[in-house]
């Protein structure tokens, strides 16, 4: 065994920008004394090579020739009294170099067996080594995954000790209640006490203790994360006074409660609407709607869209890449094992982070700076995204003080299947196959690590949670399994994420029955234990049930494509789930316990009380141009071009409207749309709604307004109103506490009542509970969070629009009602304002004033020319963005707001008394529309019947300029409204 230290780097040290960008982190600590910082890549290559493979190893498969230079076992930069360190992998962590490594040498036909990377840093400097290491610890590496060894450290790999069989039995029967709270606690199980009596008295009922490879099954099967039990559970609901919901505000003789939250509300909405061409909803691994017209139902061409996102917050907290970048290699996964496996065509993000100017000493011990979890979030999404091949066309990015402990990541994937493959069916005899990437310890504990609070021990405590991702060993996955599934060669398929295999296996067996080997799933490295091979969740893994028949095709295309897919047992028929490690029994479960036997716990909630009748007074002599630009360079408002740029949305050529629009295709499109059938001009339409600043005030109007705006944006683009579903992704504090409980039924309900008011069914949702961090003996709860994504069917995408103004002399409409709604408002944050009126949801006007946008829009003609929805800042700030993204001067005259009562339909105006209300709030289900003056009586004849007025036109002059008849209220330029807009998020990050 030969061992070899090879070292690249760039031949110019002008061009490294790694070592720039280090740089420049340390200025920020205040490491001034730092002069320079040079970077190189290393890998420490073992095997039975010799020094010209080694050699060749180096030219022609680590180095590019033209821009870098490299050494073998000598330095590849000339050191000279600087302090160099290697940053490396931990043992055991996912190292997608290391894998990509050894397969381009097999395919050199050069002796591999082993290779270590590393990260090599060189700081020209006068500060002592220990100083570096502690700075590199905060700027370059993560503790969590990764080791800092300083000088040139010997980074040969070291085989794993080889697993040696030993059976473990956890006595459990005899243990008394704090016993049973420690094992919970030490195994990381995260069970409750009834929890743990209900598993002690089913083994008691047997006989026997249970095994560890049994009772960390049970745990990752009724963990938060895998059965949602918080809103599957019973409710009991004390009202201390008037709620904010409608349930709160009906006479009350004593508690209600709910059986099952979730099914009683979210799901009571969707069977109520019963729509036909909702597919499959809550029960496969996305939600599917039927994409051709329903009389091609009987087409065995015709397609189905299915559409999921996920949360993966606890991981990002701890490690932002590979925490981002595992959450959107999960939700494709959840796209893949969707009926018999659905194309991933489209990708969707919403991030909420802490402020990123939040002072370091003011951050909670053992948490990331704010600036070093977006820039890992957004590369760790950007590159599994880019690498897939997949286009990130949607989201959103939100800054709050709450979220410093807990950051949000938030992932979504659109599929497309034919029809005929949306059902499966797992039969007895069929074998299990678990395809793609090998087992290692990462991810262990993952499902019932994201069910817990964070604390500030969490890095250290949990790091085995944290998975790395390998992007191109997913889409070669991808590939094998649409060519197998087009060859009839499987019978059902499931990802295998939170729980690894137990979770998988589990529930595609649910109804049968399995047998499963442990020693036959392919291991990325020697010692992992029979229970860490059934619990990893190691990242790039399928499971199928297979037909005997069928096993040697399917392992033929799998091969083709370099990906290995082993059988690791069979389904059975007689309900029991046993395990097997080298011919020896060692689980065996009743599947009607693991999916049934989870206690039922009521929780008690408390409704919250409404917010303060008075509304806050605003400022006399108010300089609304100033607050205009304030909103607009908002952290929550402003431009996200910054994290856009960085995302493929073009690849796959489906993309009609991309989220950035406009003459320089910089303005903020309201959805997009995506076509992913060729020569067909029916698309897909994707847009989200998400503010958590409502939800402080009133979570009941917080979720309907998320919903509304969810809605509208995918309107303004052009989606069918009566095509459209919706997810919910719910992110909460810990629901034990009764009044976040309070808060989570009131936004439940607030779903039901919007969906069925709009006819918008829920297909699929998620929910991420117990986002709290502890420290120092206190808690920090985020807001309340609750992101609403919404997919509609477009029609004909050439009728689609665009929000960006595009012609001087074009009018402009104003369609929704505006009223008194500043409630969490971006002028009350601007203004350091609380209360007021959250905007609410008209039930019955909403529907029918959306039918009518979306009717203007697929009528064509030219008709409506550009949409742009009212959300955050109002009407001020829609019509600045309109303006600059399409490079035009909007002149408005809002007298008819102001001055003259409403009536419906007749053009006139809200009567607000109040222009500053009339610029800035925020109501929903509001519309700015640009109109050609040709088809304005048309469009004016569509929308009779409903708030509907002339409000202003598109003018040649840069400049926004809003009236009061002859009063001019705000006159800003273009160039001015965009710089404001543009620069913040990019400055912040920098």
């Amino acid at each position: 065994m030969k061992h070899y230290r090879i070292e690249v780097a760039l031949s110019d040290p002008q061009t490294d920008l790694d070592g720039r960008t280090v740089l420049s982190a340390l200025h920020d600590l205040g490491l001034t004394e730092v002069q320079a910082v040079r970077t190189a890549r290393v890998y420490a290559v073992s095997g039975a090579l010799d020094a010209a493979g080694a050699e060749r190893l180096a030219r022609d498969l680590f180095a590019d020739k033209v821009v870098e230079t490299y050494a073998v076992d000598t330095p590849v930069l000339l050191e000279n009294g600087q302090v160099g360190l290697d940053v490396t992998r931990k043992p055991g962590v996912m190292d997608p170099v290391q894998v990509s490594a050894l397969k381009g040498a097999r395919e050199l036909g050069i002796p591999v067996s082993d290779v270590r990377t590393a990260r090599r840093y060189l700081f020209t400097t006068t500060l002592p080594v220990e100083r570096i290491v502690q700075a590199a610890r905060k700027v370059i590496a993560n503790d969590v995954i990764e080791d800092v060894l300083p000088g040139r450290p010997d980074l040969r790999p070291r085989p794993n000790p080889r697993y040696a069989f030993k059976k473990v039995t956890v006595p459990l029967r005899d243990a008394d209640d704090r016993e049973l709270e420690r094992i919970s606690r030490d195994g990381s199980l995260y069970l409750s006490r009834a929890e743990m009596r209900a598993i002690q008295e089913h083994f008691r009922g047997l006989g026997r203790d249970p095994t560890d490879v049994e009772l960390e099954t049970i745990a990752q099967t009724w963990s938060e994360h895998c059965i949602h039990k918080t809103l599957r559970g019973p409710v009991r609901i004390l009202i201390d006074g008037a709620g904010a919901g409608p349930i709160a505000r009906q006479p009350t003789d004593g508690p209600r409660r709910y059986e099952n939250l979730l099914k009683e509300t979210i799901v009571r909405a969707t069977e109520h609407i019963n729509a036909p061409w909702c597919l499959s909803v809550f029960k496969d691994n996305a939600g599917v709607i039927a994409f051709d017209d329903e009389n091609e139902n009987e087409n065995e061409n015709a397609n189905a869209v299915c559409f999921k996102v996920e949360t993966h917050n606890h991981p990002s907290a701890l490690e932002p890449y590979g925490g981002a970048g595992t959450g959107l290699g999960g939700v494709i996964r959840d796209v893949l094992g969707t009926g018999l496996g659905a194309r991933p065509i489209a990708g969707t993000d919403v991030f909420c982070f802490g402020p990123l100017d939040t002072p370091p000493e003011e951050l909670p011990p053992g948490t990331l700076h704010p600036k070093r979890v977006m820039k890992g979030v957004v590369a760790g999404v950007r590159d599994y995204g880019n690498r897939m091949g997949i286009p990130t066309v949607g989201g959103a990015v939100l800054f709050d003080a709450r979220y410093l402990g807990n950051p949000l990541v938030y992932c979504g994937t659109v599929g497309i299947l034919p029809r005929r493959f949306v059902e499966k069916e797992p039969h007895a005899g069929d074998l299990i196959v678990v395809a793609g990437g090998r087992t290692g310890r990462d991810g262990i504990h993952g499902a019932t690590f994201s069910s817990g609070e964070l604390t500030e021990k969490s890095e250290s405590v949990n790091s085995g949670a944290v998975q790395i991702g390998n992007a191109i060993e997913e889409k070669k996955l991808l590939e094998a399994i649409l060519t197998a599934r087009d060859e009839n060669l499987f019978t059902a398929i499931t990802d295998c994420g939170a729980g690894g295999l137990s979770s998988a296996v589990g529930e595609m067996g649910i109804d049968l029955g399995a047998e499963v080997h442990l020693e036959k799933a392919p291991l990325k490295y020697d010692g992992l234990s029979y229970t860490e091979i059934w619990i990893s969740e190691a990242q790039e893994r399928m499971v199928l049930s297979v037909p005997p028949e069928h096993e040697a095709r399917l392992t033929e295309i799998f091969a083709s494509e370099q990906v290995e897919a082993v059988v690791i047992g069979r389904f059975t028929d007689d309900g029991m789930l046993r395990l097997f490690y080298e011919g020896k029994p060692v689980g065996e479960l009743e599947l009607a316990f693991l999916h049934g036997g989870l206690p039922r716990i009521e929780r008690e909630a408390h409704l919250p009380s409404p917010p303060p009748a008075t509304l806050p007074k605003l400022p006399s002599g108010l300089d609304r141009g100033d607050v205009l630009r304030r909103i607009l360079a908002a952290p929550n408002v402003c431009s996200k071009e910054w994290v856009i740029r960085q995302y493929d949305h073009e690849v796959q050529a489906g993309t009609i409207i991309k989220p950035l629009v406009g003459a320089a295709c910089d303005g903020p499109s309201d959805a997009a749309v995506i076509a992913p059938v060729r020569d067909s001009t029916r698309a897909v339409a994707l847009g989200h709604g998400i503010n958590p600043c409502y939800g402080e005030l009133d979570p009941y109007r917080m979720a309907a307004s998320a919903i509304d705006e969810a809605v509208r944006n995918v309107i303004c683009v052009g989606a069918r109103f009566d095509r459209i579903a919706l997810l919910d992704n719910f992110s909460w504090g810990n629901t034990d506490k009764p009044d976040r409980l309070g808060a989570l039924v009131l936004a439940c309900e607030a779903c039901r009542d919007v969906a069925m008011a709009f006819g918008t069914p829920f297909i699929s949702g998620k929910d991420s509970l117990n986002n709290e961090y502890q420290v120092g003996g206190e808690t920090i709860c985020i807001p309340h969070t609750l992101l609403i994504s919404a997919i509609g069917i477009v029609d004909d995408y050439r009728k689609c629009v665009t929000m960006d103004a595009k012609a001087p002399g074009n009018r402009l409409f104003l369609v929704g009602q505006t009223k008194n709604e500043l409630g969490g408002s971006h002028l009350h944050r601007v203004l350091n304002l609380v209360g007021g009126t959250v905007p609410d949801v008209d039930l019955e006007n909403a529907p029918r004033i959306f039918a009518a946008v979306s009717a203007a829009i697929a009528a064509g003609d030219g008709i409506v020319r550009a949409c742009h929805d009212l959300s955050e800042g109002g009407l001020a700030v829609a019509a600045a963005e309109m303006a600059f993204a399409g490079g035009w001067g909007i002149d408005l005259d809002i007298a008819s707001l102001i001055d003259e009562p409403m009536e419906m339909g007749m053009g006139m105006g809200m009567g607000l008394n109040d222009p500053n209300v009339a610029l800035f709030s925020e109501s929903n289900t509001r519309f700015l529309l640009e109109v050609a003056p040709s088809q304005a009586a048309r469009f004016r004849e569509l929308l009779k019947g409903l708030p509907c007025v002339e409000i202003g036109e598109i003018s040649e002059e840069p400049v926004l300029r809003i009236r009061h008849a002859a009063n001019v209220l705000l006159e800003e330029t273009i160039g001015e409204l965009k710089t404001a807009w543009r620069s913040p998020l990019e400055a912040l990050a920098s």
